[in-house]
């Protein structure tokens, strides 16, 4: 084979590649190759942090706290609200200290000061003439939205943290952390090969049934194996891990696609190209943190 030829079918292959691509993301809404590569380094940074050096998890989860209250405040700020983003990254910083060298309550005393924080610079800027457009009215939407970047952003983030932190507590991480990627897995290829009737076309019309149902197997036989080979539990309790998870999971990608629409943007941010911001890809694992803390104080 000529030179001339081999470089002929590279590039045809190529453009098969990229026509096969393009073809994806289309009826996805994502870039694939993007996608799976900010995924890839993603979950390697998580599972390093977990296993070896869970300090470096505070760190790293702490930084995604701190960046994705950063995304949502700029988000709700072409919305037309206002929220203070430097006491909301420092409140973030504060609260994912407080849960990994602290405790439960005094993750709450942390958040509650950060929110209190938040409020009282809302408040100090309205000697800016600029801010004060709106009235009352504006000030409580500032108010709402700053408590929502707070409680969605900072208090779910924490959990994660304070979860780590207990006795076997990463291992409880790393196990709802696979879980929730297999659904977001098992959704994405079960829609994309099956989807025909949509679940929640108004708030996110590509996710469909089909797509959910792929997500529960698939979080089903992953919550098995790990409940028995990583966690110490008996199998059925795997079912219950799987089955809570495909609820939260596909709960906080609504909800955050609900928001997203009501704030009129399509992602949180341009940061991760195929993912749109941080919290586009995190929305699934938000909710299931909590979930997964509830589980391990119930049954470890």
């Amino acid at each position: 084979m000529s030179r001339a030829e081999l470089e002929e079918r590279v590039r045809a292959r190529r453009e098969q590649f990229e026509e096969a691509n393009d073809k994806i993301t289309a009826r996805s809404g994502r870039n694939l190759l993007s996608a799976v590569a900010i995924g890839v380094v993603l979950a390697a940074l998580m599972v390093v942090s977990l296993v070896f050096i869970t300090e470096l998890f505070l760190v790293f989860v702490g930084l995604i706290a701190c960046v994705g209250s950063v995304e949502l405040v700029g988000a709700l700020k072409k919305s037309g609200r206002y929220v203070p983003v430097v006491p909301s990254v420092i409140s973030a910083a504060a609260v994912s200290v407080a849960a990994f060298y602290g405790d439960a309550s005094g993750q709450w005393l942390t958040l509650l000061a950060g929110i209190g924080l938040v409020v009282v610079w809302r408040l100090v800027v309205l000697v800016i003439p600029a801010h004060r457009v709106g009235g009352a009215r504006q000030l409580a939407r500032d108010v709402a939205a700053a408590v929502l970047v707070q409680a969605y952003v900072v208090f779910l983030g924490s959990i994660s943290i304070l979860l780590v932190a207990q006795p076997d507590g990463r291992w409880w991480v790393l196990s709802f952390m696979v879980v929730v990627i297999c659904v977001d897995t098992g959704a994405y290829a079960a829609g994309l090969n099956f989807g025909k009737h949509p679940m929640a076309p108004r708030i996110s019309p590509k996710k469909t049934w089909e797509g959910f149902a792929g997500a529960l197997l698939v979080a089903l036989i992953a919550g098995v194996l790990l409940s028995v080979l990583l966690l110490q539990e008996p199998w059925w309790f795997g079912l219950l891990f799987g089955l809570v998870l495909t609820l939260t999971a596909t709960f906080g990608d609504l909800a955050e696609s609900l928001l997203k629409r009501d704030m009129g943007i399509k992602d949180m941010s341009t940061w991760l190209p195929g993912h749109g911001g941080f919290l586009d890809r995190l929305d699934s694992m938000l909710p299931s943190a909590a979930a997964a803390y509830v589980l391990y104080i119930i049954f470890s």
